[in-house]
């Protein structure tokens, strides 16, 4: 269910559970954590999803069975978070609840025009993992935040992109080829340059 190609120091990983929206297990984060953490030699990571749909969000009888609350999310945005090479999130479709952690630690975020972003966590009876608030205010402020986590509203790809939470909408035949454009310079650099101009913009 999650894919790990990798080509030199480009990795690329899938989210594939097509059948559930991509809805991500126990498992599933667990398999991503590990990806994450060990991709520290990675130059670049690219994390898309196959089908329609980046990703739902928890399973739900998972996250009502105590995914919701697991300290695996926080495991794996820290560990995106802190890598040293370029990530990008190339988001094929919607993203909801849960997932969106990830996408907030990437250093940039690409989206199909027909993505929606939302995350209803209050709704469901759950406070978000801790640092996805403080991730999402850093980049469109603390009132967009509070309009998604506590006035549940859906947004557009061209909302999203206004507000800063994604970077460019891409075609969904050219998602892909544009996160390898975007990697390529980074792939080309000196390795310490590209690590160190990313730890001057932290």
């Amino acid at each position: 269910m999650i894919e790990l190609e990798k080509d030199g120091g480009l990795w690329t990983v899938t989210i594939d559970r097509q059948d559930k929206a991509n809805s991500l297990t126990a498992g599933m984060l667990a398999d991503l954590a590990d990806i994450f953490e060990a991709a520290q030699e990675a130059r670049c990571v690219i994390l898309t999803g196959r089908g329609r749909v980046f990703s739902a969000g928890a399973d739900l009888e998972e996250a009502h069975a105590g995914l919701a609350t697991s300290a695996v999310w926080e495991r794996l945005s820290t560990a995106v978070a802190t890598l040293p090479g370029l990530s990008v999130a190339a988001l094929n479709g919607t993203l909801a609840g849960g997932a969106t952690g990830m996408v907030l630690a990437c250093d940039l975020r690409l989206a199909v025009p027909s993505a929606n972003f939302f995350y209803p966590v209050m709704k469901n009876g759950f406070l978000p993992q801790p640092s996805d608030p403080v991730r999402m205010s850093a980049l469109i402020g603390p009132a967009k935040t509070k309009l998604i986590l506590m006035g549940g509203q859906k947004i557009t790809a061209q909302e999203a992109l206004s507000y800063g939470l994604i970077d460019r909408i891409v075609d969904p035949e050219d998602l892909i080829d544009t996160a390898h454009g975007i990697c390529a310079a980074t792939l080309a650099a000196r390795p310490d340059i590209a690590t160190g101009i990313k730890a001057l913009c932290r």
